[in-house]
């Protein structure tokens, strides 16, 4: 099944991977508290605004460390909300929604997901598709996927990574089509932790 890019949270592990028929030469970078998607030095040009974004962040929020990931250019307004104070549901319901779906041929969904730090900190998943905008806050792995799978769902079975390592890895082994690269993230007594995996 084909399901395209998604996002796996909760409550304190989370996964975002790529999966792409159109724009398979892409990889997942680090840099300065991001982790960037972009294509690799081998991939033909484009000028598809969509190919290339921030998929995750942490950052220093009033309340702790929160990280925000997801399937595009929301990543940064969602990140820059919540270093502002916004509550995690606001920054996400504001910032998919003033974004909105992708205006490509298939009316992407937006998809992006936070989690915070912290004891009490929350997970939250969102979506903006064509007909809805769906942001709930989960106490279980849960999935949204820009096809297919597009409002959250129960994956408590098919998620069990504990690390950063093991999210992105676990992610990115999962038997929906076309894996590209993925990330993932943890929360632990020092903070965030991030993991990559490009399939190399």
């Amino acid at each position: 099944m084909y399901v395209g890019r998604f996002v796996v949270v909760g409550p304190e592990v989370g996964a975002y991977r790529v999966s792409s028929r159109s724009f398979p030469n892409r990889e997942i970078t680090a840099r300065d508290e991001a982790l960037t998607v972009g294509p690799t030095a081998d991939a033909p040009e484009t000028d598809n605004p969509y190919v290339s974004y921030n998929c995750l962040r942490v950052v220093d929020t009033p309340t702790g460390e929160t990280v925000a990931f997801g399937n595009g250019s929301h990543v940064d307004p969602i990140a820059e909300k919540l270093e502002l104070g916004y509550p995690a549901r606001d920054a996400l319901a504001e910032s998919l929604l003033a974004l909105d779906y992708e205006k490509d041929d298939y009316d992407t969904p937006r998809i992006a997901a936070t989690i915070g730090g912290g004891d009490d900190g929350e997970a939250l998943i969102g979506t903006v598709r064509k007909d809805a905008l769906l942001v709930e806050t989960v106490d279980e792995p849960t999935l949204v996927a820009t096809y297919e799978k597009n409002a959250p769902e129960s994956f408590a079975d098919e998620f069990t990574a504990e690390s950063a390592a093991d999210a992105a890895s676990e992610a990115y082994d999962l038997e929906f089509e076309h894996a590209v690269c993925a990330a993932g993230v943890a929360r632990t007594d020092d903070g965030f932790e991030t993991a990559i995996e490009n399939g190399d």
